[in-house]
């Protein structure tokens, strides 16, 4: 696998970069679902919660994908 300037392969750096986004947007959702019960429509505040669990998820699996890849000849040096 390729490795660019960061020392990540492609697929660490995505993996990474997925994770960061997923993370990020669960701490922005804990703001919607504020307004949503501010605004008293539960119903769209419990659509932001289940966005946010997926979210969490994903960040978990790929940490699960860094753990694996860790260590590894196809994580690149950044990941050794």
């Amino acid at each position: 696998m390729a490795t660019g300037e960061t020392g990540f392969d492609d697929v660490s750096y995505d993996l990474v970069s997925v994770q960061y986004h997923s993370l990020k947007a669960g701490h922005d959702y804990g703001q919607y679902v504020r307004d949503a019960r501010n605004a008293g429509r539960e119903d769209i505040a419990a659509f932001f919660e289940q966005v946010m669990s997926e979210d969490s998820a994903r960040a978990a699996r790929c940490h699960e994908f860094l753990k694996e890849l860790s260590g590894s000849s196809e994580s690149g040096p950044a990941l050794t």
